[in-house]
């Protein structure tokens, strides 16, 4: 019966990271198998070595490698000053052979990095097959569940953003993490896609630096641009990351087109910017058929949610009209097709977040205005997109 299973709390393991914490859900549980993906060069191994450096101080670790050789990962660490004296090191792609070592030494976690390096002697078919990896991938599972083991695994992915392989691969886990950013800059976000024990969508910040990757305290800092006064085409909005609201910068040029205008989005939605521009049109009057439109969220960060498109909006009507908008003005809210302005979750708490970093105008949907007045902070709440395009008129 259902009510004779057994809930007890589930004690995590710290990493170390209290950013790599927060997305896992509090920390590594026994028993849980995850899943982190990304392109290459972005920062997996890097990561994941750090955090099997700080564990195997207090817990029996097994790092293998089927990509780098045991020199290779030892001269990595010691440029990451990494203590290694307690961590385990297999370099192997034979899934027997990692089965035998980790049934001999029994360690508490586990990281194979990666699996798509792995190769089974029971199948034919070739190491980064569709077979071989899920065949790989479900024996490791079944170990890790039988001998109560954390189990991390580093995917490969393809040029579309989503992880090589069979798509069981991500049903097969438990929590399934993407490394998100520009290899050129030094600001990373992993992003929680699935997650059994946590919340999905919740998202950590780091900085690539020359001794590995760092916690990034106040991560909104990375999305906003330091301008010495306002500039149009600039607006800023509050996303929601799983429980951590998040300032980031909406910049948008609006130019004249030379033939047929363009509509580009950088980390945001291609079509919703068309939609929303039809939108602008219908119901506030505001023409942009015959000018290039493009978007971009600062900082790399991509964002999903339906509440960017307040911001969105006035960032373009402000660079259409070459008027900038206040320098400590936040917006955010989801514009219907019928022009109709509609509430965002969690408004207060993006509201408090926007205050305490010294912001002093917000305007939001009318569902989102706070009971309580919020120091600091003016409020104009709007029920219709073109109440908000004409506030700063």
């Amino acid at each position: 019966m259902l009510s004779e299973v057994g809930t007890a709390e589930v004690q995590r393991t710290p990493t170390g990271s209290a950013e790599f914490d927060r997305v896992l859900g509090g920390g590594l549980v026994p028993g849980g198998v995850v899943l982190i993906g990304g392109d290459p060069g972005i920062g997996k191994s890097t990561l994941l070595l750090q955090v099997l450096a700080h564990l195997s101080m207090q817990r029996s670790t097994l790092y293998v490698s089927g990509e780098e050789s045991a020199q290779q990962i030892a001269l990595r660490a010691k440029r990451l000053s990494l203590d290694g004296n307690d961590m385990r090191l297999l370099p192997e792609i034979q899934l027997e052979k990692i089965q035998a070592a980790i049934s001999q030494c029994k360690p508490d976690v586990v990281v194979i990095d990666s699996i798509q390096t792995l190769w089974s002697g029971q199948l034919t078919s070739a190491p980064g097959s569709v077979a071989q990896v899920r065949e790989c991938a479900a024996q490791l599972t079944r170990m890790a569940k039988g001998g109560n083991m954390t189990l991390c695994l580093v995917g490969h992915s393809t040029k579309e953003n989503v992880l090589a392989g069979p798509r069981v691969l991500e049903h097969m886990v438990d929590t399934v993490l993407y490394f998100e950013g520009d290899p050129q800059t030094s600001f990373r976000v992993i992003r929680a896609f699935k997650n059994r024990y946590g919340a999905v969508n919740e998202l950590g910040v780091f900085a690539m630096t020359q001794t590995g990757l760092r916690e990034v305290n106040n991560p909104s800092a990375l999305f906003l641009s330091q301008h010495h006064k306002p500039v149009s085409g600039s607006c800023v909005m509050v996303t929601q990351e799983g429980t951590r609201p998040l300032l980031v910068e909406i910049q948008a040029l609006v130019d004249g087109a030379n033939g047929n205008p363009r509509r580009l989005s950088v980390g945001l939605e291609q079509n919703r910017l068309a939609m929303l521009l039809a939108v602008l049109h219908r119901h506030a009057g505001v023409v942009c058929a015959d000018q290039d439109v493009f978007v971009n969220a600062v900082g790399g960060v991509k964002i999903t949610e339906p509440a960017a498109d307040l911001a969105v909006l006035l960032a373009i009507v402000s660079s259409l009209r070459n008027c900038p908008l206040p320098g400590k003005l936040v917006a955010f809210g989801e514009v219907g097709l019928a022009g109709e302005v509609r509430p965002a979750p969690r408004g207060q708490e993006r509201l408090k977040e926007a205050a305490k970093l010294g912001f002093t105008h917000a305007i939001v949907p009318k569902a989102n205005a706070p009971k309580h007045e919020i120091p600091g902070l003016e409020i104009i709440a709007v029920g219709r997109v073109e109440d908000a395009v004409n506030a700063y008129r």
